[in-house]
C-alpha cells in the first residue's frame, strides 16, 4: 500500500510538474488532488534547469585521468614509465623533488607516472594533500595532462598517477 505524499514532496512534485511540457494534443499535467491550485508554482524557466559544471573538490588541482586511460595504466597495459617515493620527505623538500621528477620524466618521453605520497598518520597527510594543488601549478601545465588515484596494488589512496602529455617533436 502506498504511503500518502507528505507537504514538502508535493511542493517538489509541484515544482517538477510545472516543468513538463505535454505531448501535441494533450492537456497539461494535473496537480495532485491534495494541492491547492494556490500551491502550484509558475513554470520553470528551462535555463534554471541546465546543470551546473561540476565543481572539482578542495585539494584536487588537475583535471582527473581519462577513466580508460587510467584502467591502462592500472593495468599496466600502459606502461608506467617511473615512480618516485616522497615518503620522509617535508613539504620543502618533496615540491622541488616532485618538480625535478616529472621534468625528467616528460623529457624522457614518459607518458604515465606513479608518484607514492603515502597516507599520513591518519589517512591525512600534507603530501597526500598538497601534490595535487602543485601538480596544477602553471608552469607545469604543459606536461601534466591529469592525476588520479592508484590503484590498490600500486598504493591506493597513498599514491598517484600522473599522466604526462606528449612532447611535442622538435
Amino acid at each position: 500500500m502506498k504511503r500518502p505524499l507528505r507537504p514538502d514532496e508535493l511542493r517538489v512534485w509541484g515544482l517538477v510538474a510545472g516543468t513538463v511540457h505535454p505531448l501535441p494534443g494533450r492537456g497539461a499535467p494535473k496537480p495532485p488532488a491534495e494541492l491547492k491550485a494556490t500551491e502550484v508554482p509558475a513554470r520553470i524557466p528551462v535555463g534554471d534547469l541546465t546543470p551546473k559544471a561540476p565543481t572539482r573538490p578542495k585539494g584536487e588541482g588537475r583535471d582527473p585521468i581519462e577513466p580508460r586511460r587510467k584502467h591502462r595504466i592500472a593495468k599496466e597495459r600502459e606502461p608506467i614509465g617511473a615512480r618516485l617515493d616522497l615518503h620522509g620527505l617535508d613539504q620543502d623538500r618533496a615540491r622541488p623533488a616532485l618538480e625535478s621528477f616529472l621534468q625528467r620524466a616528460w623529457d624522457e618521453g614518459y607518458r604515465a607516472v606513479l608518484v607514492i605520497t603515502g597516507k599520513g598518520v591518519q589517512g591525512d597527510g600534507v603530501l597526500r594533500r598538497r601534490t595535487p594543488e602543485w601538480l596544477a601549478a602553471p608552469h607545469l601545465a604543459h606536461m601534466v595532462a591529469g592525476i588520479s588515484e592508484a590503484a590498490r596494488h600500486h598504493g591506493g589512496a597513498g599514491a598517484l598517477y600522473v599522466a604526462l602529455k606528449r612532447k611535442p617533436r622538435s
